[in-house]
């Protein structure tokens, strides 16, 4: 190995330490979450809704400015930080969880990143007080993975500068039925595609309808379409706009980090106090093996999920890594989830023990910002480039 390969690898495995502004912040989210979100989360999934005061509470917490640079008025918290948020959200209510990443990476993101100096004077401060509520708009009926076939079609509107008629249908869109506010991806030409603002108060917007899950159900997932909707272009290419999703990748990585996690620290606790055969589960090597597995994946999971978090602050290409977190974590949260169920034993498949749904949300993070298959065709493509294969 060379010199400069063995500086690069070095360097990349260091991840620093937090800055006690931020380890404050983090004490604040664990504080909210403690309080305003875990004794809530059934309700939500009950409700299949969040309540909607949930976005300015947030907001008020300083989770919603984190991505947003001090010169726009934000906190431009580092992207540790903003991992670390969405895992201590994800310990509480995984949709919450999920719909934070999504809209701070891919909405909040966007502005900051492609907004115009408009664009961002009418919609930024609200979008970080929680006041406006958002959503990312790509998947449609038959574009998910394969993001270029999005059909939605942008046309210019004659005499008004900038701003667009889009045409289509749009599903799976998290947070959609909610939003004020959409980041919509779109077609301007037969190869090109954009990206627009589109608010969801006119008569181009329909509902179609809400699209329940048997995950994350809190989230308000829908489908609708798009009927010469006037949206407002955003100055970016579409490579663009979809190079947003590596820094959502990770926070995806760190809800399923969460997951396991807190799915662990339950199998933990259950393992101590419950007694078969007159001995503690947690005095059983068959159980003590499972409790050894699902803390070798929560620490792996998070080393990786770390790591890229410290090469996006240093502003490296986070590419691959962000795929790697994203696949081995979210795997790693299906496989401790599902040995938690294993060591609750058929309690465990009760809606009186949280770990069902734990168990339940973990599916969303294979699939979702680019499912596992997507991940590995990303992670050996970088492979073979970098082999110059």
């Amino acid at each position: 190995m060379s010199q400069t390969t063995m500086e690069k690898a070095q360097s990349g495995a260091v991840i620093p330490s937090l800055t006690d502004s931020e380890g404050q912040f983090l004490k604040n989210v664990r504080e909210f979450v403690a309080k305003e979100v875990l004794p809530n989360t059934r309700t939500w999934e009950e409700n299949t809704a969040f309540p909607d005061e949930i976005w300015e509470k947030l907001g008020k917490v300083g989770m919603l400015d984190m991505v947003v640079p001090e010169s726009m008025g934000g906190s431009g918290r580092s992207c540790r930080a903003y991992v670390e948020m969405c895992l201590e959200l994800a310990k509480g209510d995984p949709a919450l969880s999920m719909n934070l990443a999504a809209v701070n990476a891919l909405v909040i993101g966007h502005l900051v990143h492609f907004g115009s100096d408009a664009q961002r004077e009418k919609y930024l401060k609200p979008a970080m007080e929680g006041k406006l509520k958002l959503a990312w708009g790509l998947t449609e009926p038959d574009a998910g993975s394969d993001a270029r076939r999005v059909k939605t079609v942008a046309t210019q509107i004659e005499g008004e500068d900038g701003w667009w008629h889009l045409n289509g249908e749009k599903m799976f869109i998290t947070n959609g039925g909610k939003a004020d506010l959409i980041v919509m991806v779109a077609r301007t030409g037969e190869k090109e595609l954009s990206a627009f603002l589109m608010e969801t108060d006119q008569p181009g917007f329909e509902l179609i309808d809400r699209i329940h899950t048997i995950g994350v159900r809190a989230s308000n997932t829908v489908r609708f379409k798009l009927n010469n909707a006037r949206a407002w272009h955003t100055p970016c290419t579409f490579e663009q706009a979809i190079s947003l999703l590596y820094r959502g990748r990770l926070g995806i990585a760190a809800m399923a980090v969460g997951i396991a996690e807190k799915a662990m620290e339950l199998a933990l606790e259950y393992s101590q106090q419950r007694e078969q055969f007159n001995r503690r589960l947690c005095d059983m090597q068959s159980v003590q093996n499972m409790l050894a597995d699902c803390g070798m994946d929560v620490e792996a999971a998070k080393l990786l999920l770390f790591k890229g978090a410290a090469m996006f602050d240093r502003g490296e290409d986070i590419t691959l890594q962000s795929s790697y977190a994203k696949l081995f974590a979210s795997e790693a949260a299906n496989r401790v989830t599902n040995r938690a169920i294993q060591i609750h034993g058929g309690r465990g498949m009760t809606f009186e023990y949280l770990v069902e749904k734990l168990w339940r949300d973990a599916k969303l993070t294979e699939i979702g910002e680019g499912c596992s298959e997507i991940q590995r065709l990303v992670i050996s493509k970088q492979l073979l480039r970098g082999s110059n294969v």
